[in-house]
């Protein structure tokens, strides 16, 4: 009897340890994935310091939408009728033309390639938002700038004669018909489509180059290399006007719908050339000619006070410059 008691408190007390031992394993393992997936969610790239980090719920995460469609193709150009209705509200030209005739005419002419499908953890993509206020004038950011694995500049901003401030490089070309500028073959043309027209004179630019003029007269061709042409999609135009705006204004101006365009594409957003110079004036880096930042399509004191919050959250850098 006294040799069973002890085998039986040897059984029990083995059984106890095989229980400790899994139960701890299992904490350990639970404890390690959680900690492992949280790691994941809260770090989406390589960077130090991913500007999208979804980990939070903040302001940013509210309005950031991942998903909403970022390029034009024809899988997804059919439109919601909120979208079309509010993107066709932008018109203001006399003659409207269908749209759908328009886009059968534009995919068997350039790309439908998503340029931008891999994002993941090990990547670390950064880019420059270059603008074109005069406060990049002898601000020796040209290096900089070059530096980016992407460098974006908007509408007619040029690099000849102004490398030191803004770099020669450019990756992408953010532009519409009445800014419209030739550019080298290695260079994307991210079109930007305010109107229908916009896209009729697109495909006139690379074939007939019969349309020079919308509301004003326009170039009827640019040199441009027609495999890199992307076109944004009205989505993701009306979901800036709609999340990031607040539907202040009539539709959000160029250098805004650019930035949140890189937000959606890159790891590491830096922006240059955006705001007035230290004198308080806007004009652009190449010209003297004044301008105004406030119009009555755009609301510009609104997309400059939820670009100091994007900075002021890390979401992006700002280099404002030294004139």
């Amino acid at each position: 009897m006294r040799h069973h008691h002890r085998y039986l408190t040897l059984l029990l007390f083995s059984i106890f340890l095989l229980f400790c031992f899994y139960f701890q394993n299992s904490v350990v393992t639970f404890t390690y994935n959680s900690y492992f997936r949280y790691e994941t969610e809260r770090a989406p790239c390589a960077c130090g310091d991913c500007p999208l980090d979804r980990g939070r719920l903040d302001w940013f995460s509210a309005c950031y939408e991942p998903t909403v469609h970022l390029l034009l193709n024809s899988s997804n150009s059919v439109l919601r009728a909120d979208v079309f209705g509010w993107w066709k509200g932008l018109q203001n030209v006399t003659r409207v033309a269908n749209y759908t005739r328009v886009v059968k005419n534009l995919f068997p002419l350039f790309p439908e390639e998503e340029h931008y499908s891999d994002a993941g953890p090990d990547r670390c993509r950064t880019c420059a938002v270059v603008g074109n206020s005069g406060n990049l004038l002898r601000s020796h950011y040209g290096p900089l700038i070059d530096s980016n694995d992407f460098v974006m500049r908007i509408n007619k901003g040029p690099t000849e004669g102004f490398e030191k401030d803004v770099g020669s490089r450019t990756t992408h070309r953010i532009m519409y018909p009445e800014s419209s500028v030739d550019m080298d073959n290695s260079t994307h043309l991210v079109f930007f489509p305010f109107k229908i027209l916009d896209m009729e004179w697109l495909i006139s630019a690379f074939t007939t180059k019969n349309i020079n003029e919308t509301y004003m007269e326009v170039p009827s061709t640019i040199k441009a290399n027609k495999d890199k042409v992307m076109i944004l999609h009205p989505e993701f135009m009306k979901y800036v006007y709609v999340n990031w705006t607040e539907s202040h204004g009539r539709y959000p101006s160029t250098g805004f719908l650019t930035l949140m365009f890189v937000l959606h594409i890159c790891d590491e957003v830096n922006v240059f050339g955006f705001g007035a110079t230290k004198a308080g004036n806007w004009h652009h880096y190449f010209d003297e000619t004044l301008t105004l930042y406030v119009n009555e399509s755009h609301a510009g004191d609104f997309e400059y006070q939820t670009i100091r919050r994007l900075e002021q959250e890390k979401r992006i850098v700002i280099f404002r410059g030294w004139t």
